[in-house]
């Protein structure tokens, strides 16, 4: 097996096929078919073990159906069954890849040979074997790491170039291919839930079961169907982000032709501006020549345009890096041109005949950055489904008792030597299947649904609706800064550094002239056509602030307004804001009164920290000045200029960016500042105080990024400790705190002292924890992470996971796609839409109007209305099950019938997402953090809605394994009207409990995340004790009260007659489903309460009065209706107390387990 070959690949191994017939699932089962047959035929022969032998058969054919299964559910277990290890690469026909964690799953993918290359496709990226040196696969390389030289100097491609490049790389298409619905319902046809329902249909069919078998046959595919139906549009919107093909100018063979841009290859020059349709640009390309503005909104989540400038003033040896020139010279694959220039007239160099921008290819389809963020939404982690594992072991355990009743149903029925076997097997069999009922993958489903559809109502959307009971486990929660806890908007605090008291801030209308330039000057903002600014949101404010304004030219000037008069300027130089070096420098001009020459000044700005070292002197107070102000939360940015004297043109030109940035004199800070979102302290506090975790995760400063912490009482210890990078190379890492009074060393031994205070680690400081192996143990425990990339998000984000923290990010921007994508729980907030002013807006505007009758409900009524009543047999395992499962024109049409309106309702409602939002499993339609605590709402009243259904399940199969096996040995049976009334009068339970609704506020305590736990096994076990002893009990007093049987072995098919034991078990399997509900229904601090809930409350209540009249015998009408005997008045008192007492006992006895065992803690974050 090959070792990893780059970040997204773990391993490969090399197969071969091998014939169908020697498949592991089909030769071992000819040996077993031989040995059937044999045996069936010659040793113990046909007609004496005819039942036996079609049973054996059965057993034989269900057992290869399930290795087949297993071949298509597992790639590994295909690899195994299906193929064989390849030794060569010359002799593999299949490649198994192994991905690494999170970044989708294994698949098998066929290997291509063709001209001497071998290569695969694996998630869309091709990878190409290399024969000569590597002697393993790689991905394609593509041309992003020659000189610039190599770049101004390219020509395009020519006839053998095409041909090479169109064998190497891939078609620029970012092509999502939908699969047919068919493939997909298949797809989910094959899932272990579905196979075991449609497995359980046809024992049904055997039985006599066959119009509810069919039934709930159909109820199956038409939910799966719907589902398949949403997972298309869901596709259908992924689709719509990659680009249509459209025709680009491209220089080929010395001359330029009209190409669709679905052809376009790296190495190809193209002429690229803004397009009459507003087409997206096809690939990644690098500017040649002309400059342009880009809208990048699709790839950073940032609304402001970007400016775009060649590669022409780069010298021509150096190597292009894009982690530092991408930001402005590389035109990204999805972004869009909102304005153009083309190289000058006069250039010697191509002209493209649209009067485009010159630019080279260099990534294309999904190698782009638009395919790279696809593939990210496609691929990066797999979607979560209601069949967890916890959910498949929890069935594994109610099964022991399932095979434990239908071995004693065996062994006592073999016992009658005139039954009838294969009756008796498929009894048994239905005894095993009856464990999960074939509603419950709907029932949690429905639970599901109805938090889905309130969070619709609160604008919140969700693609992976079974993410929301994870929503109820989180332990800690992530947020961004800007755009999710503090406004876009930028306010200009002042000046400081100016004047006699340099550390107070003062207003602009104060400051001198040559700070005035700097502010004026020392920007990138674009006046487009329409007389539109587009530039940095802090560059806007402040030109704003000073009162000046920009013109088309890169000209600007004082407006009649502003208080500091001076000359207009001119702009004739930039070298743009880099994030690597911190700052940003102009060269800028202005004619002085009665001179016909520019008098040139350096305007430079940055990060006090980059700026200090540039200063000819540097003011005893600088540090402390702009320390004091970022601990307050601003923005500090370090002014600085120098005078240039009269320069021409070629001087300009000739002066290096080093040049411009030193022996600069400083000329103040400027302070901006991020306001709160007027709920982000609010939603914090109810978050905090609901017992879970919180913690910042920005790219801002991280002095501004612990002030903010700070105001939202995200740190709340007296210290707040940076870890900080060493001063000088002889230096160490240190924790310093923020204001610089508290420092510790870094080292494991430390770890104790830090308890006791709040920190912080920079993108720096990650990485230097990596180095030291302290990463896993630190970032549970921090509260904010500033200055870190998105990579960075994400691994903050995976390592919290791989540690078992259920974790929530919330972000605003593409830029967060990564880490929303891998959270347990992703929220991304559409920052375009403010939040409205009155809720009851949001949810009219939320919920559209729904047809009045749903296509799917209707065809369910149509199916419903029309056929027989089921069997004898049907009706009294119908009831061992619970009412759920009878007629199938109660309680499962309805619900089947609820939930498909609400999918429609769903389908009609959600909205169309932004590019950004659709790779978070929820997105908010509102700019605010409230959404979070609505998402957490719904989802711990969905968790705990979903544990309590599987304890009544559990409960139920308990009893199911008692009544199915000893009483129905004794005859027991309930006839088709009790079966119905039976439905009808409990059909509102089995609905109403899956659609209770959360509490207005958070609560503190933490709701029991798994099933597994003390509590939940206690009260389950405590609760059929008590059952089980008063279904024992009952049994025994009425056949104490009846005539002693004459015959031996009971006939079970004989005609139903009513009698004191079946109508006393019937009255106490009621009251034990009433019980079972009420008892285990949790409601608050998580919900609404039971008296709250009034469908369910009145349900409950209307059984429970039936149960009254029909024991106590107070309406001889009513219990002749029911098909009941009367009760002798001794046993009837007998039955009304052992009823109360089995409904007051299992009530206690779940109180006593909640107060003993229902604990659920925050994780310590410091036990790691």
């Amino acid at each position: 097996m090959a070792a990893s070959i780059d970040q997204n690949i773990k391993s490969i191994s090399l197969h071969k096929s091998i014939p169908v017939v020697f498949h592991g699932y089909v030769l071992p089962f000819i040996v077993l078919y031989s040995v059937w047959l044999y045996f069936w035929t010659i040793v113990y022969g046909v007609d004496d073990y005819w039942e036996a032998g079609l049973i054996a058969l059965a057993i034989i054919g269900i057992l290869q159906i399930l290795v087949c299964l297993f071949c298509y559910w597992s790639v590994h277990i295909r690899a195994r069954l299906a193929s064989f290890s390849a030794v060569s690469i010359q002799e593999a026909e299949f490649v198994k890849v192994i991905p690494t964690a999170n970044n989708g799953s294994t698949e098998m993918v066929n290997v291509h040979k063709q001209d001497g290359m071998v290569w695969f496709v694996f998630q869309k990226i091709k990878y190409v074997y290399d024969a000569s040196e590597k002697k393993q696969f790689s991905a394609v390389e593509f041309p992003i790491s020659e000189t610039i030289g190599y770049y101004a100097r390219s020509k395009g491609l020519d006839n053998p170039q095409i041909t090479n490049a169109m064998t190497k790389y891939q078609n620029n298409a970012l092509q999502m291919d939908i699969p047919p619905f068919m493939e997909l319902f298949i797809e989910r046809a094959t899932a272990p839930f579905f196979v075991f329902q449609v497995f359980c249909v046809g024992l049904w069919c055997l039985d006599e079961y066959w119009y509810y078998s069919l039934f709930t046959l159909f109820m199956l595919i038409a939910f799966e169907g719907t589902l398949v139906q949403q997972q298309i549009r869901n596709m259908a919107m992924i689709r719509e982000m990659g680009n249509k093909p459209y025709r680009v100018q491209v220089y080929r063979n010395a001359k330029w032709i009209s190409l669709n841009s679905d052809f376009l290859l790296p190495g190809d020059i193209v002429s690229i501006g803004r397009s009459k349709d507003d087409n997206p640009i096809p690939c990644d390309i690098l500017l040649l020549k002309g400059s342009c503005i880009v809208d990048e909104s699709m790839l950073t989540g940032e609304s402001v345009p970007v400016m775009k400038e060649s590669i022409e003033d780069l010298d021509k040896n150096a190597v292009l890096d894009l982690t530092c020139d991408s930001k402005l010279r590389l035109l990204f694959g999805g972004t869009r041109v909102v304005q153009h220039s083309p190289p000058p007239k006069g250039a010697s160099s191509l002209k493209a005949p649209d009067n485009g921008c010159i630019g080279y290819v260099v990534r294309t389809g999904f190698n782009s950055s638009q395919g790279t963020l696809l593939r990210t939404i496609l691929f990066s982690v797999k979607r979560v489904t209601a069949n967890n594992l916890e959910a498949f072991l929890f069935i594994l355990f109610l099964l022991m008792f399932a095979i434990a009743a239908s071995s004693y149903v065996w062994i006592k029925g073999t016992e009658d030597p005139t039954r009838n076997k294969y009756k008796l097997f498929l009894e048994c069999t239905l005894i095993l299947t009856s464990v999960v009922p074939p509603e419950l993958p709907i029932e949690l489903s429905l639970a599901v649904n109805s938090s889905l559809l309130a969070l619709v109502k609160l604008s919140v959307y969700c693609t992976e609706p079974f993410r929301i009971p994870f929503a109820g486990k989180i332990d800690i929660c992530c947020f961004d800064k800007t755009g999710t806890l503090t406004s876009d908007d930028l306010i200009v605090e002042g000046l400081a550094g100016i004047g006699d008291s340099p550390q107070q801030l003062i207003s602009l209308d104060s400051a001198p002239v040559e700070t005035i330039r700097v502010l004026a000057t020392c920007q990138a903002i674009v006046v487009l056509e329409d007389g539109e600014l587009v530039g940095d949101p802090m560059e806007r404010v402040t030109l704003k602030a000073i009162q000046w304004n920009p013109t088309k030219s890169d000209g600007v000037s004082p407006s009649k307004s502003a208080k500091v008069k001076t000359h207009g300027m001119k702009i004739f130089h930039r070298h743009h804001f880099s994030s690597a070096l911190k700052r940003m420098s102009v060269i800028a001009g202005y004619q002085p009164s009665g001179s016909i020459e520019h008098e040139f000044i350096a305007a430079v700005k940055g990060a006090p920290e980059t700026l200090q070292s540039m200063f000819r002197e540097v003011p005893e107070f600088y540090e402390k000045t702009y320390l004091s102000l970022a601990r307050r939360g601003a923005r500090v940015i370090a002014l600085g200029y120098k005078s240039l004297g009269k320069l021409d043109h070629s001087q300009i030109r000739e002066l290096s960016r080093e040049e411009v940035e030193r022996d600069l004199v400083f000329c103040g800070f400027i302070a901006l500042s991020c306001p709160l979102k007027s709920d982000s302290k609010s939603a914090i506090k109810e978050i905090q105080h609901s017992s879970h975790y919180v913690c910042m995760i920005t790219g801002d400063n991280p002095l501004t990024a612990c002030h903010i912490a700070g105001e939202l009482r995200m740190t709340k210890k007296p210290h707040t400790l940076i870890l900080t990078e060493p001063q000088t190379s002889a230096g160490s890492w240190q924790w310093k705190s923020v204001d610089a009074t508290v420092s510790l060393d870094v080292s494991s031994s430390n770890l104790a002292l830090l308890k006791s205070h709040d920190l912080c680690v920079t993108g720096e400081g990650l990485v230097y924890l990596q180095s030291k192996k302290l990463d896993q143990k630190l970032i549970p425990c921090t509260a904010v992470f500033a200055r870190v990339t998105p990579k960075q998000k994400e691994l903050v984000i995976t390592t919290m996971k791989d540690l078992g923290y259920v974790t929530l990010m919330c972000g605003d921007g593409t830029n967060d796609v990564a880490a929303l994508k891998h959270a347990d729980v992703g929220v991304a907030l559409l920052s375009a839409i403010a939040k409205p002013k009155k809720d009851s807006a949001a949810v009219k505007d939320a919920t559209a109007s729904t047809e009045p009758a749903s296509r799917n409900g209707a065809l369910v009524k149509a199916i419903a209305s029309s056929g027989p009543t089921p069997s004898r047999a049907a009706n009294r395992r119908a009831v061992a099950r619970g009412a759920d499962n009878v007629h199938p024109t109660m309680a499962t049409r309805k619900r089947m019938e609820k939930m498909l309106e609400d999918m429609e309702e769903l389908e009609n409602t959600v909205v169309k997402l932004g590019d950004a939002s659709i790779a978070s499993p929820f997105t908010s339609k509102y700019s605010t953090i409230q959404s979070v605590c609505h998402i957490i709402k719904q989802g711990r009243c969905t968790l705990v809605t979903t544990l309590q259904m599987f304890k009544i399940l559990a409960l139920n199969a308990l009893v199911l394994a008692y009544t199915q096996s000893v009483l129905f040995l004794d005859g027991i049976k309930f006839s088709d009207t009790q079966a119905t009334m039976q439905g009808l009068l409990l059909a509102g339970c089995f609905l109403f409990i899956s659609r209770s609704s959360p509490l207005k506020t958070l609560s503190e305590k933490r709701p029991l995340t798994n099933i597994f736990n003390m509590y939940t096994i206690s009260s389950v076990a405590s609760q059929f004790a008590v059952h089980f002893c008063s279904l024992v009990y009952l049994s025994q007093q009425a056949h104490a009260r009846m005539p002693p049987r004459e015959e031996e072995f009971l006939d079970l098919e004989k005609k139903f007659e009513p009698n004191l034991l079946n109508s006393t078990m019937y009255l106490i399997s009621m009251s034990l489903q009433l019980s079972t509900v009420a008892v285990n229904y949790k409601g608050r601090p998580f919900m609404v309460g039971l008296q709250e809930n009034k469908p369910l409350f009145y349900s409950l209540l209307t059984s429970g009065a039936a149960i009254a009249i029909l024991a106590s015998g107070l309406s001889p009408e009513f219990t002749e209706w029911f098909e009941l005997v009367e009760l002798p008045t001794n046993f009837r008192d007998v039955l009304v107390a052992v009823l109360a007492a089995d409904f007051l006992g299992a009530y206690i006895a779940d109180k006593i387990c909640v107060f003993l065992f229902e604990r659920s803690k925050e994780k310590d974050i410091w036990s790691v």
